[in-house]
């Protein structure tokens, strides 16, 4: 068997196939080639690659199963001629040409569980394990493998190799926005490497938390997890909503994400407006081939490649960079021809830390934009929003979601018109674009999507949006506490590197950082309602991530009692944190389990700033010293609503 002194020259990732030949060069390529200039890639000549519904592997009235693996293969994301992209990305293990970046759509229905097992297929076709397409810190406090089951989910150490850790690639995936049991959550101490014929004998093969959550899920389900997988069961309990799926590997989620592997969970069914009332349809199963989708998923990112089409990672976790290209569903700058009619775009912000502000707009490069036609949103991360809002702009942080309807019925044949982002192109501290910061790169990070008008060939029965009465989601009881937290930054280290921490606040209203690995402060008790008092005392904007929980925006601002905007009155499972801001929020926790909670600018996530969120059972042990146990929410703050 090899060891770890064995992994300095072990495999190299790249190939055509799904399973990818050996012995390949395209994950050195990604780490050591030139940059490829944004500027030079051509916009808007290839079509707006929609994702399909992923297949299933069985269907019925108890429940929807998948096995979904993530597997490394080439993809066309930059133009046609140009070279193709090595990618990571999930398809179905019985249908090996659903593979793709970003993945096909889980598409769900409320109260019908879904069943996946979740596959690590980071193998070659011999196989071999391969290494990762980007550079590893191995001394972060991450899945550590190396390290064997003494030293993983620890600090690691460098071997001596400059592309940092070159073993095989742990991987566990959290549906974002997901109402799960703990097992099933994708904790990222859960994570777990794939079967190859040559992994090390002294590697750990799975995370810590990975023997309890399998067994737990064997007691609930009489069902056992293979090596190399993990079955997860998602009840979809909750509200229709646009969710989304993705790595959450402890200390490598930022580049396990960076290099492909994500898709959107689509939930629908119960709670949903009748149908034809909103545009449609979206993708289906067994959907024809010529089918028309007015009802569109929209996952932005950016990405930066070699001038041999690699991907490139644009920084490093105490400087992150963002990438130099706007890519969506895989491929840069596409375009999408529209009828005149109304469509309904699910928007997701899939960066690793860009904030977008988005608006639709006449021309491309014009700064500041000027927008020509609203953005209705109808829905956020969580749901339906209590009524339709108009936006000429969109702010998005990484992970969250606007469900928006964009309304070309009165605009003339052979129009173009822009999705456009006026974000920044580097860290994002609030304000308005061309005032308090530079708008992104008009030529390049600024433009996103074309949209080309067309005349209709058919009627359109869905309803104008400022005419649409939305399903408002029920108002949270009253807190049973308010619990108060800070979002801290610390140098550290003889380079004086800046270190983002979340903790708690001291009896002088301080804040007292802390990491993953210390104590818990955050144990509600299961059924407890919570306001949490986010106090930022960092530069930035941060986007708070809570899993199991789709909270209320209670408010924001100095002293927490700001309004939150329109497009925040839904249920929300990421909020923006702005700098020296309180920002309030309300949740329920109703599952018991090991949770988290953290910052969504991944690679924030994955150097400290996260922590454990631990839902004690009925009657037990004191609720940390993140809370201010037994006072009203009422007495702290008025409950915005």
């Amino acid at each position: 068997m090899v060891t770890r002194r064995g992994l300095l020259a072990a495999g190299a990732a790249g190939g055509a196939a799904m399973l990818v030949p050996a012995g390949s060069t395209a994950a050195g390529r990604a780490l050591a080639g030139p940059a490829l200039h944004a500027a030079d890639i051509p916009k808007y000549v290839a079509p707006l690659r929609i994702p399909p519904a992923m297949p299933a592997v069985s269907t019925g009235p108890e429940r929807d199963t998948y096995v979904i693996a993530v597997r490394q293969f080439r993809q066309q994301i930059l133009p046609p001629s140009w070279p193709r992209t090595t990618v990571w990305g999930y398809g179905s293990t019985a249908h090996p040409g659903s593979f793709g970046y970003p993945a096909p759509s889980i598409v769900a229905r409320v109260d019908h569980p879904v069943r996946v097992t979740w596959v690590n297929q980071l193998v070659d076709d011999r196989g071999d394990f391969l290494p990762h397409l980007l550079p590893i810190d191995p001394t972060l406090h991450w899945a550590n493998p190396a390290g064997g089951n003494a030293e993983r989910d620890q600090h690691g150490h460098r071997d001596g190799d400059r592309r940092g850790y070159r073993g095989p690639v742990p991987q566990v995936v959290h549906l974002h926005g997901g109402h799960s049991p703990q097992e099933s959550d994708g904790h990222a101490e859960a994570w777990y490497l794939p079967v190859a014929r040559d992994l090390p004998s002294d590697f750990a093969v799975c995370g810590s938390a990975y023997d309890e959550f399998r067994s737990r899920f064997t007691e609930r389900s009489s069902l056992r997890w293979s090596a190399g997988s993990a079955t997860f069961e998602y009840a979809n309990d909750q509200a229709p909503a646009t969710l989304w799926y993705h790595d959450h590997t402890l200390g490598a989620t930022a580049q396990n994400v960076y290099a492909g592997p994500a898709g959107f969970y689509l939930l629908g069914g119960t709670g949903d407006l009748p149908d034809g009332v909103l545009p449609g349809p979206g993708p289906a199963q067994d959907d024809p081939p010529d089918t028309r989708y007015h009802d569109i998923p929209l996952m932005i990112q950016d990405r930066s490649f070699t001038a041999g089409g690699d991907l490139l990672y644009p920084g490093g976790h105490s400087s992150p960079g963002t990438g130099s290209t706007i890519v969506v569903n895989g491929r840069t700058w596409p375009s999408l021809t529209v009828q005149r009619r109304r469509y309904r775009f699910r928007l997701l912000n899939g960066c690793n830390n860009r904030f977008l502000l988005l608006s639709v707009a006449a021309h491309a490069t014009a700064r500041p934009a000027r927008p020509v036609l609203p953005i209705w949103q109808i829905g956020s991360d969580g749901g339906f929003l209590p009524e339709p809002v108009s936006h000429e702009r969109v702010t998005l942080g990484p992970a969250q979601r606007a469900d928006v309807i964009v309304d070309f019925t009165d605009v003339p044949v052979g129009t173009e018109l822009y999705l456009v982002n006026e974000g920044p192109d580097w860290a994002y501290r609030g304000g308005r674009p061309g005032v308090d910061f530079p708008p992104a790169d008009p030529r390049t990070t600024g433009q996103v999507l074309r949209f080309v008008v067309t005349e209709a060939t058919g009627s359109d029965p869905s309803v104008p949006p400022e005419q649409l009465r939305l399903p408002a989601p029920p108002r949270l009881p009253t807190a049973d506490r308010v619990r108060r937290l800070s979002l801290n930054e610390r140098m550290s280290g003889p380079s004086g590197s800046m270190t983002m921490l979340l903790g708690t606040l001291d009896e002088h209203g301080r804040g007292r950082p802390m990491r993953w690995s210390d104590p818990v402060t955050e144990q509600p008790i299961v059924g407890a309602t919570e306001v949490w008092e986010v106090r930022n005392f960092t530069r930035l904007v941060h986007p708070v991530h809570l899993h199991q929980a789709q909270f209320e925006v209670l408010g924001r601002g100095h002293s927490g009692q700001v309004q939150p905007s329109p497009g925040e009155r839904g249920r929300m499972d990421t909020v923006l944190a702005y700098p020296w801001e309180v920002t309030r929020i309300k949740a329920r926790f109703d599952l018991p389990g090991r949770y988290a909670w953290h910052c969504h600018l991944l690679e924030h996530e994955d150097n400290e700033m996260m922590r454990p969120l631990n839902v004690l059972p009925g009657g037990g042990a004191a609720a940390g010293d993140g809370a201010a146990a037994g006072v009203p929410e009422a007495s702290v703050s008025t409950d915005a609503g």
